[in-house]
């Protein structure tokens, strides 16, 4: 059962949401609502901000936590729908996971919808992971990570560089990850009816095609539930049964499996969509993101292996038998 603050925060985003859902605001309004509500998410302590332009293009920062790990990084990509959040609205999570999980986290303010449609947001994200790879950073040491569509970006990067014939990241983990963007509207409907959020105050629905623009939203690239998915590194996939993503990202889940990847799901009961955001307040929110760290440590604890993509291109060579 939800914790007693997560109720009390449903309770205070219920009631944001009515008024949302007459007025309609435009993505413009919504942007400027997230940057003002970003002002009261605080860094936490021992994590230090580093801002740059990621070839002198792109706004990034590095989160570094005190004690890091000198060589393994995460590249996180925040959510929004491809048309809001910032490097703003999410530093503080993003700072609650470089704590506690002892890496250097680079994140940045890839290119939004409708000013910058699909593919944009997937180009910096491979900006951002080609410039890790030149900057000595090496591929089984580079976790991607992202929530709601960052975590759905954080997917089509891994298809878009299995495709490219590019060495692949050690992992992948979504938050709630947007898998596919044809949102059905009684998805909608069951969630804004069981749960009391007016989900479509969001305009959640409206959000995917602003990114897909004139491409098809089930381009595997847009919607990852549409690809094919052998190849991935391991993922691991936190979501809420009362998510309008959720019986997308069981679909995601099963397929993924289907195709030989290595998934673990975690399901959380009854939480609203992007409860991480909430960590200072919200219990379930601070034990989702002990389990990234957890998953974490597993991870890089077990012995190394090539990974599947690379042992398909190998020439298999004869066992020879040991001399009498």
């Amino acid at each position: 059962m939800p914790s007693f603050q997560h109720l009390l925060l449903k309770q205070f985003l219920t009631a944001a949401a009515a008024p949302l859902a007459r007025r309609k605001p435009s993505v413009g309004a919504m942007r400027l609502a997230m940057e003002a509500g970003s002002l009261f998410q605080f860094m936490p302590w021992k994590v230090n901000l580093e801002s740059f332009k990621l070839d002198n293009r792109l706004e990034a920062e590095w989160l570094r936590p005190r004690a890091a790990h000198p060589t393994r990084v995460l590249l996180y990509l925040h959510g929004g729908g491809y048309v809001l959040g910032s490097l703003n609205t999410h530093r503080s999570l993003v700072g609650s996971l470089a704590q506690r999980t002892g890496l250097n986290v680079l994140t940045i303010n890839y290119r939004k919808a409708p000013d910058h449609p699909f593919p944009a947001a997937l180009d910096d994200a491979r900006r951002a992971y080609r410039w890790l790879l030149r900057h000595g950073h090496q591929p089984h040491e580079i976790v991607v990570a992202g929530d709601s569509a960052g975590g759905g970006l954080a997917l089509a990067l891994l298809l878009a560089l299995r495709d490219a014939d590019e060495t692949l990241p050690a992992a992948g983990i979504g938050l709630s990850p947007w898998t596919d963007l044809n949102l059905p509207i009684t998805a909608l409907r069951r969630v804004a009816r069981e749960e009391g959020l007016l989900l479509e105050a969001l305009q959640m629905r409206t959000w995917g095609p602003l990114y897909a623009h004139k491409t098809p939203i089930t381009h595997p690239l847009l919607s990852p539930a549409q690809a094919d998915l052998h190849g991935l590194p391991p993922l691991l996939i936190q979501i809420s049964t009362a998510e309008v993503l959720y019986d997308d990202v069981v679909k995601f889940t099963r397929k993924a499996r289907a195709a030989g990847v290595s998934v673990t799901l975690q399901p959380f009961e009854g939480l609203v969509h992007w409860w991480h955001l909430f960590w200072r307040v919200v219990p379930e929110a601070r034990q989702a993101l002990d389990q990234v760290a957890a998953f974490l440590t597993e991870m890089w604890a077990r012995p190394a292996a090539k990974p599947a993509h690379l042992l398909l291109g190998e020439r298999r060579l004869p066992l020879r038998r040991r001399a009498a």
